[in-house]
C-alpha cells in the first residue's frame, strides 16, 4: 500500500493545479480591451478581430434597465454574477463541456458598453462575438437598442 501512496499525491496535485479556482475573486474587466488572445469582443475594443458594432439605446432602453437585464438573462446558460447600478456580470456556462464565459454590459450615457470574454483557453470558435449579437438582436426585438442597420440608414439620411 505504501508504494501507491506516492503516485497518489502526485496525481492530487496534478488535479488540483488543473481545476479552477472559484474562490477568485472577480474584476470586472468591461473598461478593458480585450488581450491578444481571439475569445474576446468588446464595443470599446477597436481592433478589427475583438471590436462590437455600438449598441445604442432608444428612449425605451434608456429608462429600462430591468428589460435590459431581463434580455440579457435569456441568453443560453447566462446566470447573473452580480450587478450594481446600469451594471451587470453575467457567467454564461457552455451545455457541453461547461466551460465559464463572462458577460459585461454597463449603460454609458446613450448606449451600452459589451464586453464578452472566455475565462480559460485560446480559442473561442467565435462563441463570444456569437453571444454579443445574439444579445444585440434580442435588445433590438425588444426595443431596447437601435437597429444598426436603420440607424446608419437615418444617418446617411441626415447627411443629404
Amino acid at each position: 500500500m505504501a508504494h501507491f501512496r506516492a503516485p497518489l499525491i502526485f496525481l492530487s496535485l496534478l488535479l488540483t493545479g488543473c481545476s479552477e479556482r472559484s474562490a477568485d475573486v472577480w474584476m470586472s474587466q468591461i473598461a478593458l480591451p480585450c488581450g491578444d488572445k481571439p475569445n474576446c469582443v468588446s464595443t470599446l475594443d477597436k481592433r478589427e478581430d475583438f471590436s462590437l458594432s455600438p449598441f445604442v439605446l432608444t428612449p425605451k432602453g434608456m429608462d429600462d434597465w430591468a428589460a435590459i437585464k431581463q434580455v440579457a438573462l435569456t441568453l443560453p446558460g447566462a446566470k447573473l454574477a452580480d450587478q450594481a447600478t446600469h451594471y451587470l456580470h453575467i457567467e454564461a456556462t457552455s451545455k457541453v463541456f461547461r466551460f465559464i464565459d463572462d458577460l459585461e454590459i454597463a449603460q454609458t450615457g446613450d448606449h451600452l458598453d459589451v464586453r464578452s470574454a472566455s475565462r480559460i483557453g485560446y480559442y473561442d470558435f467565435g462563441v463570444n462575438r456569437k453571444r454579443a449579437e445574439m444579445l444585440r438582436e434580442r435588445l433590438i426585438q425588444n426595443g431596447l437598442i437601435v437597429n444598426k442597420q436603420s440607424f446608419d440608414n437615418s444617418y446617411h439620411l441626415d447627411l443629404y
